[in-house]
């Protein structure tokens, strides 16, 4: 059973992040290690196994290590599970797994994704006049797995009164308003919504709380490298492909977040709710690892689908 000696705020807690290999993933876990969380974070790519994406430089048992990393000091630890969550006796031996060595389940986060490598299906073409296969491979990864996740780990989470499932996705109820990229893709960031909306009607009569959870504009890896061709440390370049980069974001940011929510005793008045992590950081008052504030999702709204005059260091 886990060992509530640690100092941290989470100190105690039993967290799951299903999809945390890399990105928001890999950063909301470390953060929940370092408020002192015992934290188990899947995914497909192990040090022996590349998934799909192609990316066997991140892989689960190196977020596990910097979990354990971050939480030295507050008592957080982290656990890797190669666990791919389309496969339901995988996810349901996970479960049986957290439930045996801790008894107790207080943060579930629903991160899975892996898409990425399907984005080639062209934005312009219409849905009949694209592949197929890659469309539904996509509502699988983005989809299906936060539904067999969460029909398998909801009954721990739900033993007791506080837990906190947290549908992580791309962009707020708001903001997907807006078409998002083709059809496959506005369905598979629009479903979480939805699932924390109605899994928080589900919930609410049992003492626990459903919400969804939006990085902004995210810094990722396959950002950084793929796309911008720059690195944490000089992605201002990044400005020159794209002067709208100036509002991106690191994965610090919605670690922080989501660390935030789930220490917040009062989080049940998020329940059902579209949140983001710029909105967060007004509230709860954290910052982005350069101690700024970016708003990504208020900055696009308002600036480049609202026309509005202003720059990104407005947003900040």
């Amino acid at each position: 059973m886990q060992d509530t000696t640690g100092t941290g705020p989470l100190a105690g807690r039993i967290a799951l992040v299903a999809g945390a290999t890399r990105g928001s993933g890999r950063a909301m876990a470390v953060e929940l290690g370092r408020s002192g969380a015992t934290v188990y974070v899947t995914g497909r790519t192990t040090r022996t196994h590349v998934s799909e994406v192609g990316r066997a430089s991140e892989t689960i048992e190196e977020t596990a290590e910097l979990v354990s990393e971050a939480g030295r000091a507050s008592g957080g630890k982290g656990i890797a599970v190669p666990t791919d969550h389309l496969e339901r006796e995988q996810v349901r031996a996970l479960v049986e797994r957290v439930d045996a060595e801790q008894g107790r389940l207080d943060v579930l986060v629903n991160d899975i994704w892996g898409g990425d490598h399907l984005m080639s299906i062209p934005s312009s073409g219409k849905m009949w006049e694209q592949d197929l296969d890659k469309g539904l491979r996509m509502l699988r990864l983005g989809v299906e797995t936060h539904l067999v996740t969460s029909h398998y780990a909801l009954p721990l989470l739900v033993r007791r009164p506080g837990g906190l499932l947290v549908e992580v996705t791309d962009g707020t109820a708001e903001f997907n308003k807006h078409y998002r990229e083709h059809l496959y893709y506005d369905l598979a960031k629009n479903a979480p919504i939805r699932m924390a909306f109605g899994l928080a009607e589900e919930l609410r009569g049992l003492g626990c709380t459903a919400v969804s959870l939006t990085p902004g504009w995210l810094r990722s890896e396959a950002m950084l490298d793929t796309h911008f061709k720059v690195t944490e440390e000089n992605w201002r370049e990044g400005m020159k492909v794209d002067p709208h980069f100036a509002i991106s974001e690191s994965p610090v940011y919605v670690g922080r977040a989501l660390a935030a929510l789930a220490a917040d005793p009062d989080v049940a008045r998020w329940n059902g709710q579209s949140l983001s992590s710029g909105q967060l950081a007004r509230e709860y008052g954290f910052t982005d690892a350069d101690g700024s504030q970016p708003d990504s999702i208020r900055y696009i709204l308002e600036v480049v689908y609202g026309g509005k005059e202003a720059s990104a260091e407005d947003y900040r």
